[in-house]
């Protein structure tokens, strides 16, 4: 009997040593299941993009600069090597920045604006920038519950232990919460 007791406890910690290593390998790997999701959505953004500066060049001739720039930044986003996560979001904040210039810019161009194949363009922009930011609170939830596990304690001996890693929020740089002002 004297030994039953050590032993259960020994068991009873295996246990939950087994059930916290699980945990950890579960949420490590839905990060980058949650990554897929914002991939998939920036390859719609990469996509749309050379339409959307096509419509944009047949209005807006002397605003060459801001389409090579937006080409040049899809291009550079495109370029970021995979899990390298930190220098993707920089890579799409400024993305981001340029094409919510091209859209200020349109509203310099009333023709432009009117355009139904620029507005459908616009349109599903739109969408996919929303889908985008849906799949990164995903993602940010993911990735916190991730490092809030490898973190706190008893977790954190067990995810030292089996090397288990933080990952980066992808999060929205400074600059891109600024509003776009247009001018008339």
């Amino acid at each position: 009997m004297v030994f039953l007791i050590p032993l259960a406890i020994i068991v009873l910690l295996g246990i939950y040593g087994i059930n916290i290593y699980n945990k950890l390998v579960k949420l490590k790997n839905q990060v980058p299941e949650a990554w897929s999701g914002i991939d998939v959505q920036l390859k719609r953004r990469y996509d749309l993009i050379p339409n959307l500066i096509n419509t944009v060049k047949g209005y807006a001739k002397h605003e060459k600069e801001t389409l090579e720039n937006v080409i040049s930044l899809r291009n550079s986003a495109l370029e970021v090597p995979n899990g390298k996560i930190a220098d993707q979001a920089q890579a799409e904040n400024a993305l981001s920045g340029a094409l919510k210039s091209i859209f200020a810019l349109a509203e310099n161009y009333p023709d432009l604006k009117a355009n139904q194949n620029f507005a459908e363009l616009q349109k599903a922009l739109f969408e996919v920038e929303e889908n985008i930011e849906r799949s990164r609170r995903y993602y940010n939830a993911v990735v916190r519950d991730n490092n809030t596990a490898v973190e706190t304690f008893p977790s954190m001996i067990i995810a030292n232990m089996a090397n288990f890693e933080k990952y980066p929020f992808f999060e929205i740089e400074l600059e891109e919460r600024k509003n776009i002002e247009v001018q008339f």
